[in-house]
């Protein structure tokens, strides 16, 4: 691969992928590095690969081309990571995915199986690191006079708030993130993709996330990519993206759709 240093987060060097039965390739010759510790805001109008990209870098999808790197580690188009890439990467689901009759707690600590054995992980043996990794995790969220609440009687805001928890719990190195405020409200939106910011900040972590919101997700994003009909059409430092560069990326019915596309930052 063209560049390979222990500060990449991600390298990925001419990426496609087309869905078995498909003609239409979702993702073409797609090159990109990240560096450690960046927060990347990646955009494009629905349905250009912006998910698919994401599932490409967290090891769950098969048959790409080209060549993919993740935290140091080369990806396998053939086959499953091993249990050491897949505890290195975290993801955040936009629809939450939690175990909704379970308490905040019970939900975070399923973000430490990847870290123990496979007899502790099936008989669900949690160490006192396990114990304090999920504490600390639930206390940055700001859930832990919830910790004992479940899931299903808490807000949309809380609810992602726990995801975000169950993610840190794993301790990964990048977090993916596949737009986590989509569901929320406009103020919820805004806490839960600040405090995911100051918390990949404060632990080192690399975030790389998906919005349909490029006015909030620019507030905490040093670096965009944007996506249009599955190629790479915008890699720059956030401060630098303008209304017409967004205008590049989306089209005029997306545009319609928001009156502040761009916040100043």
């Amino acid at each position: 691969m063209s560049r390979q240093t222990d500060s990449l987060a991600l390298q990925l060097d001419g990426v496609g992928y087309r869905y078995p039965g498909h003609s239409q390739a979702v993702l073409t010759d797609v090159s990109l590095a990240v560096d450690a510790g960046e927060i990347v805001a990646l955009i494009g109008p629905s349905g250009v690969g912006k998910t698919t990209l994401l599932s490409l870098l967290d090891g769950r999808l098969r048959g790409w081309d080209g060549a993919a790197r993740v935290n140091g580690l080369d990806l396998s188009s053939g086959r499953a990571p091993t249990r050491r890439q897949r505890v290195q990467t975290g993801f955040v689901f936009q629809n939450f995915a939690l175990v909704e009759r379970r308490s905040v707690l019970q939900n975070v600590l399923n973000g430490r199986l990847g870290r123990m054995s496979v007899g502790r992980s099936v008989l669900g043996r949690f160490s006192a690191d396990d114990e304090r990794a999920v504490r600390s995790a639930i206390a940055d969220v700001g859930l832990t006079d919830l910790e004992h609440r479940r899931v299903d009687g808490l807000s949309g805001g809380q609810r992602q708030r726990v995801a975000v928890a169950r993610c840190l719990a794993q301790e990964p190195d990048l977090i993916l993130a596949d737009e986590p405020i989509n569901n929320l409200d406009p103020q919820s939106s805004k806490d839960v993709l600040a405090a995911l910011a100051r918390i990949t900040r404060s632990r080192g972590t690399t975030l790389v996330f998906t919005s349909h919101q490029p006015d909030i997700a620019f507030s905490i994003a040093t670096r965009v990519v944007g996506l249009k009909a599955g190629r790479l059409a915008l890699n720059s430092p956030t401060h630098n993206v303008t209304d017409a560069t967004l205008a590049e990326i989306y089209d005029d019915g997306d545009l319609a759709t928001s009156t502040n596309l761009r916040l100043v930052v």
